[in-house]
């Protein structure tokens, strides 16, 4: 019977685990929430609404530890419950909880024997971009069991926000080797983006989202799969995967935020504000709140845009894990010719400890509106040594190379950016437009 309970902990842990490997890496990491003021107020409200499966599974481990507190399988379940419901709600609070179950594990048990515990310690460190921990974690795993595809996805996550993206797609390909899956899929789909392949990275997304096992997941996937399809200038098919991600789990934070994209670029303000709301509602990301101070500015409401930009420091300052936004902060400071010493030194630190193409984006544009174009320019060409066909990277640098004076070059890059995505910035691609107008007239 003692086997028979065990055999199911570990089932029900794999699952977790399968789950939880969708989300690291694959751009997604700066996409978690904090656990500020506001994040709290929004638990303690949900605790009135029927349980989540992730609640359910934290049930279940915590029943588990009682019946056997010197068994490291609850505290490992309780864990990857843990985490899972981070996701969900996008409480970064819910992985300290998971930390603190994990360390409980590890001291019942700190052998090999507890291989699940060190999978989930590569997945925590990558929560809180400790990349290189993870990195050596991951790999431990995987020298235990190098049959377990999952941790390949865990290394492929770490490789890529490092900027290893050669071991990075030998990884994946041995993931996908292994075991075709969501996990693997979604990797394949971020790779191929990475490379400019838009058209394999839709079709790579697509497998993943019809190989999803849970609703969260399967949310996660179309969010995803609507922003490809964006970035590709396929608003009517991103809006159609962005209701389908609200259908299968309603209220999810980050497809109501993709739907108030949506929304603004077919021209619809009040409805874009309106979901911009419930998206902060649910859980406050500095990129909800960007976007909807840049919405209220466009429209002229510059009190209720103050209001937005401030809380995007708030959500920096209060995070259960300081520093998760610092690049998105200092995009947020050089857009808008704010405490650009700041966004300097935030942009100079990420690049310091990793050179993946979008830390190095975020550094040339900080760069540009510091006036150091030449250092601008080396910058911009790490963002674009893979091709990614990626509208921002490209805006930045036409807005460089104009500086520099490079007419064509600044025209064909601007002319790109809009061709990718014209919607791809409240208030940026309007400056792109611009700008290309001033070049051409």
């Amino acid at each position: 019977m003692r086997n028979k309970k065990r055999l199911v902990l570990i089932t029900l842990l794999v699952t977790l685990l399968g789950g939880l490997a969708i989300v690291f890496g694959i751009g997604v990491i700066s996409k978690r929430a904090p656990q500020t003021a506001i994040g709290q107020t929004q638990l303690a409200a949900a605790t009135t609404e029927p349980a989540s499966r992730s609640d359910r599974q934290i049930q279940a481990a915590q029943k588990a530890i009682e019946r056997a507190p010197a068994n490291p399988d609850g505290y490992n379940l309780l864990c990857a419950a843990f985490m899972k419901k981070a996701r969900e709600t996008g409480d970064f609070g819910f992985n300290k909880r998971a930390e603190a179950a994990l360390q409980r594990s590890f001291e019942q048990s700190k052998s090999a024997d507890n291989y699940d515990a060190i999978k989930l310690q590569a997945a925590l460190l990558l929560t809180y971009h400790k990349f290189n921990e993870a990195l050596e974690v991951a790999r431990r795993a995987q020298a235990m069991r190098p049959e377990d595809s999952l941790n390949y996805g865990a290394i492929t996550d770490a490789l890529v926000e490092l900027g290893d993206y050669a071991e990075a797609f030998k990884s994946t390909q041995t993931m996908m080797n292994l075991r075709p899956s969501t996990a693997s899929y979604s990797r394949v789909s971020y790779l191929r983006e990475l490379q400019g392949d838009t058209r394999g990275a839709i079709e790579a997304m697509r497998a993943a989202t019809e190989a999803a096992g849970d609703p969260e997941t399967s949310a996660w996937c179309r969010v995803h799969l609507g922003d490809l399809l964006a970035n590709a200038n396929q608003v009517n098919a991103a809006e159609h995967e962005y209701d389908g991600a609200l259908y299968v789990f309603p209220d999810y934070h980050l497809a109501l935020a993709a739907k108030a994209r949506a929304r603004l670029a077919a021209g619809d303000a009040e409805a874009a504000i309106d979901f911009y709301q419930k998206s902060l509602a649910r859980v406050p990301l500095p990129d909800t709140a960007i976007a909807l101070g840049d919405l209220y500015a466009k429209l002229g409401r510059t009190d209720d845009a103050k209001k937005q930009y401030d809380l995007v420091e708030l959500i920096e300052r209060t995070s259960a894990a300081s520093g998760t936004y610092s690049r998105a902060l200092a995009l947020f400071y050089a857009d808008h010719d704010l405490k650009l010493d700041d966004a300097l030194q935030i942009a100079q630190r990420e690049r310091a400890a990793r050179s993946d193409i979008f830390t190095c984006d975020a550094l040339g544009w900080v760069l540009y509106k510091k006036g150091d174009f030449a250092g601008a320019k080396a910058a911009s060409d790490e963002a674009l040594r893979l091709g990614t066909r990626d509208a921002r990277i490209h805006y930045h640098a036409g807005m460089i190379a104009r500086a520099l004076g490079h007419k064509r070059e600044a025209t064909l890059y601007l002319q790109l950016a809009l061709k990718l995505n014209p919607f791809f910035d409240v208030l940026q691609s309007d400056v792109a437009r611009q700008t290309l107008r001033s070049i051409t007239a």
